[in-house]
């Protein structure tokens, strides 16, 4: 039989060692969307997904996708892209659209495929919450005038966790990434946080770390200390 922890009032989560194997990384569930309690979540490595009809599950999978800075891949077609277009590139500018378009895309994760957006209006208001608030931020791209692609997550102190990105135009959503990566070593930032490894991210440098890994390096870097003017609103350019 299934046993899950269940969260109350406190803003307190179970040891992320105690978190399921299957579903992989399942650690618990109820609790609030709550600005303290998403920023304690992701100090510790913890972080929610649950669909429509689900309450809310917070999770924590072992391995844990990470991009080292240094590990980014830029292809020979990537870098071929980003000559031939007129991208712009810019840092919280628009948020709210990111998440909104994000909020498109059908996602798989967790017990059981999902058809529908696990970004409900719930999960979109909490995070629009934390970017007004500093905690979460947006890279957008864009080309003639029109937003193409995009990603945001959420910062915790030299990690930015990713939560979701989308392209309506080619090589759009890993532009926002290589943007990001380039973004963060510029102001010696730590790693970006993928959550779970895919094809499509491993083609761009994500690697498969144990989770007790993945929290050493979190710790490393979740208190460093960072200057608002990083994550202000903002023109960036890419660099080949």
């Amino acid at each position: 039989m299934l046993e899950l922890y269940k969260l109350d009032k406190r803003l307190v989560f179970p040891a992320v060692e105690s978190a399921l194997h299957e579903p992989n990384g399942l650690l618990a569930f109820g609790g609030d969307l709550s600005e303290a309690r998403l920023l304690s979540a992701y100090r510790k490595g913890i972080f929610p997904w649950f669909g429509d009809d689900e309450p809310y599950l917070w999770w924590s999978p072992d391995p844990r996708g990470l991009i080292k800075l240094s590990d980014f891949h830029c292809s020979k077609s990537l870098a071929k892209s980003v000559r031939k277009n007129a991208f712009e590139i810019s840092i919280n500018t628009a948020f709210d659209t990111v998440i909104n378009r994000c909020s498109n895309i059908p996602r798989n994760f967790g017990a059981c495929p999902q058809t529908a957006t696990w970004i409900t209006a719930e999960m979109m208001f909490a995070y629009q919450q934390l970017h007004l608030a500093g905690y979460a931020s947006s890279v957008e791209v864009w080309l003639n005038n029109e937003l193409v692609g995009g990603l945001y997550g959420v910062c915790v102190g030299g990690v930015f966790c990713g939560e979701s990105m989308f392209h309506s135009y080619t090589d759009a959503s890993k532009i926002a990434l290589m943007a990001l990566v380039q973004h963060m070593q510029k102001h010696h930032l730590g790693f970006i946080d993928c959550q779970m490894n895919t094809e499509h991210l491993a083609r761009l440098g994500c690697k498969s770390v144990k989770r007790s890994d993945f929290i050493s390096l979190l710790n490393t870097h979740k208190d460093q200390v960072i200057s608002r003017e990083v994550w202000a609103s903002q023109r960036v350019n890419i660099d080949l």
